[in-house]
């Protein structure tokens, strides 16, 4: 076989394997796995030892084991949907081993009668006996090095089974190609990196380093960074493309609206309006993308940038996730340009016919200066006479191919403007926008009191009623936060629903609910009723609605706090405090929290720096549980983690811009990029 057709070869379908038909092929599917190249990042979590044979007295329930048995009986029952039970034994013990939907004759050849054979399977116990169920494995006296050695154990799903799947990955790893390296010699042995096949083979063998920090994982680790980051340097290079048409302004839209607030923009305010400007102003197309911890100013800051916009004569699209957070930018506009003469209009996918019929005729003949709403103002019959800006709030579900439709959307002179009120550390801000610019809005409003955060054991819950009393009666708002949705019988945390029928005794038709089971509309039904101040208590598991404004919610209530992470404690907190009044977050925990969940806690009291948070949060629990990443759009690391390899992030980083000048397209990284499915991303780009 060709080095070319060899390279190609890992790039198949999994049907193409011998032994895999349409029905394995499907059940392969369910674990993600569609190319020969797939199954090679399936990495074994484990390995079973069959190299010794036990004894029938010495046997283990639940584990897999090898044992040396004579074969007794047969018990073949008459009606076809019960088991077949054959009865083995040694000098020890007695077990039988249980077949189902095996014909007789099958079985009678591999158990032959008063015969020993090796079998191999997971030891089970049942009506006083020992069992296993569909061995594994059966072979010969004779043949026990078949069976007596040390195996990997895959995660698989239902509908595979080990035995099949080993036989699978053994063909793939025999047929695995010698390929060209990538990477220069001189950066192969600075790195002193192994050979891409020698890591991969060493990653599916029981002898193999399984260390997140070995040399094998390291090198891999280094080749999907490479890639994401590689991918992310080209998106970058085809949205900062020349704009035909400059902005040009003078700024007196945007003075008039800095003086007509009621309060000062803070340095960091300030310094991000410093940077969109000169964005706005250069020939190159804008993406940049607002951090900002929850009530830092960023909506101001985006207002401002549009301001700009409109004086050049140019329309702005502003789009939030759903319709309430939608409307509520739409009103803080209206406020905002007040004085003015820009038309602002607002769009969603449930405005009325003829109100948006209306509204498009006039986005195209430009009469519609700003327009505010959903996703539904990227809908492909809307058009713009000269969209010059888009904004996207809480863009956290935009992964690198919905940021590219974004921006072709707007065409070559729209700059492109996003906002997150999730701070998230510098590692995974590279590995989410490394094709953006980012500004960072680091401060507070400086008339925004602090967050009291109070801690309290739940088995003194009864003393908030009093509080909470006070609270309801001085007619403040409260949110009341669970992890679960309905009672577990497996976890003691505390439900929604259970927390609701408590408060709703107390404060009869104060209190709803809302949850990620109920619809979209009865959510928004139900947030618009606590936004107008019609409830007084909201009982919520963490849907709670980013970015909304309920300035009369001055305390939130977290049960099983210690069931969350830090950087969504804090995400949570930050749904109090948008008014004048003093806010207060109260967690509750159980007495039993381990050393963690302490830690937590207490950098949660200490501070409100969601970019200190979100830093402290990633060593205590990990990336893949972050707020944010989770929420990001891309699949996880199959190799990397941006915390033990944080250090491989920033090799990367340097090393791209020194090879940034390479063509990607038939390049000698084509191949790396295929490997990690970022090819397909580099070919939408580069088609466009």
């Amino acid at each position: 076989m060709s080095l070319y057709k060899k390279k190609d070869y890992l790039f198949n379908s999994v049907t193409t394997i011998n032994g895999v038909g349409p029905k394995l092929s499907k059940y392969l599917k369910n674990k993600k796995i569609e190319s020969i190249n797939d199954l090679l990042w399936n990495i074994p979590y484990d390995y079973t030892d069959r190299r010794k044979t036990v004894e029938l007295d010495k046997l283990e329930v639940g584990k897999t084991l090898t044992i040396k048995v004579l074969v007794k009986k047969y018990n073949f029952p008459r009606l076809r949907r019960l088991p077949n039970k054959i009865n083995c034994e040694d000098n020890k013990g007695k077990i039988d081993i249980i077949f189902f939907n095996s014909r007789e004759g099958y079985l009678k050849k591999i158990l032959p009668l008063n015969e020993w054979v090796v079998i191999s399977g997971k030891i089970n116990f049942y009506n006083k006996k020992y069992q296993i169920t569909n061995p594994e494995y059966i072979t010969k006296i004779s043949n026990i090095d078949y069976v007596a050695k040390i195996v990997p154990k895959y995660s698989l799903t239902e509908g595979l089974n080990e035995k099949s799947y080993r036989k699978i990955i053994k063909q793939v790893l025999d047929n695995l190609p010698e390929i060209n390296e990538w990477y220069d010699d001189t950066f192969i042995k600075k790195m002193n990196f192994l050979p891409w096949k020698k890591c991969i083979l060493d990653l599916h063998n029981i002898k193999g380093d399984k260390d997140i920090n070995s040399s094998i994982y390291r090198r891999l680790a280094y080749d999907e960074i490479f890639a994401h980051l590689l991918t992310l340097s080209n998106n970058r290079k085809v949205i900062r493309i020349n704009k035909n048409k400059k902005k040009k302004f003078k700024k007196k839209l945007a003075e008039k609206i800095i003086t007509s607030l009621s309060f000062t923009l803070t340095k960091s305010q300030v310094k991000v309006c410093s940077e969109i400007e000169l964005d706005l102003l250069s020939h190159k197309r804008m993406f940049r993308i607002i951090q900002g911890d929850v009530g830092s100013g960023k909506t101001i800051v985006s207002l401002i940038a549009a301001s700009m916009v409109l004086e050049s004569n140019f329309q702005c699209a502003f789009m939030a996730p759903t319709e309430i957070l939608a409307r509520q930018h739409f009103e803080l506009a209206k406020k905002i340009f007040i004085n003015t003469k820009i038309n602002i209009e607002f769009l969603t996918g449930k405005s009325e016919y003829k109100l948006k019929k209306k509204i498009l005729g006039e986005l195209k003949d430009g009469s519609i200066n700003l327009i505010i709403g959903t996703h539904a103002l990227f809908q492909k019959k809307i058009f713009f006479k000269n969209l010059g800006l888009i904004i996207v709030d809480e863009q956290h579900k935009f992964g690198v191919k919905q940021r590219m439709n974004l921006a072709k959307k707007g065409g070559d002179n729209c700059d492109v403007l996003l906002m997150s009120a999730t701070p998230i550390p510098r590692t995974m801000m590279m590995t989410l926008y490394g094709d953006m610019d980012i500004s960072k809005i680091t401060e507070k409003p400086v008339n925004r009191k602090k967050i009291i955060t109070l801690t309290k054991p739940e088995d003194k819950i009864k003393e908030l009623w009093p509080y909470i009393k006070k609270e309801v009666a001085s007619d403040n708002q409260i949110f009341w936060v669970c992890p679960l949705i309905d009672e577990s019988q497996f976890l003691n945390y505390t439900s929604v629903t259970k927390r609701y029928d408590v408060l709703n005794k107390l404060y009869p038709k104060k209190v709803d609910i809302i949850h990620g089971s109920i619809s979209k509309e009865e959510k928004i039904s139900v947030l618009k009723k606590f936004l107008k101040k019609k409830i007084s208590i909201l009982v919520s598991t963490t849907v709670i609605e980013v970015g909304i404004d309920f300035p009369n919610a001055n305390l939130i209530i977290i049960e099983n706090a210690d069931k969350f992470g830090l950087a969504q404690l804090h995400q949570l907190r930050g749904r109090v405090g948008r008014g004048t009044k003093q806010a207060i977050c109260i967690l509750l925990f159980k007495n039993t929290l381990s050393k963690k969940a302490i830690k937590r806690l207490k950098i949660l009291k200490s501070t409100d720096d969601g970019f200190l948070i979100s830093e402290e949060d990633m060593k205590l629990r990990g990336y893949g549980d972050i707020i944010g990443f989770q929420q990001s759009g891309l699949k996880y690391f199959r190799i990397a983690d941006p915390v033990h390899h944080e250090d491989l992030f920033k090799i990367a980083e340097t090393h791209i811009k020194e090879v940034e000048h390479d063509l990607l397209k038939g390049s000698k990284f084509s191949f790396l990029l295929k490997l990690f499915d970022k090819a397909e991303i580099l070919n939408e780009v580069d088609s466009d």
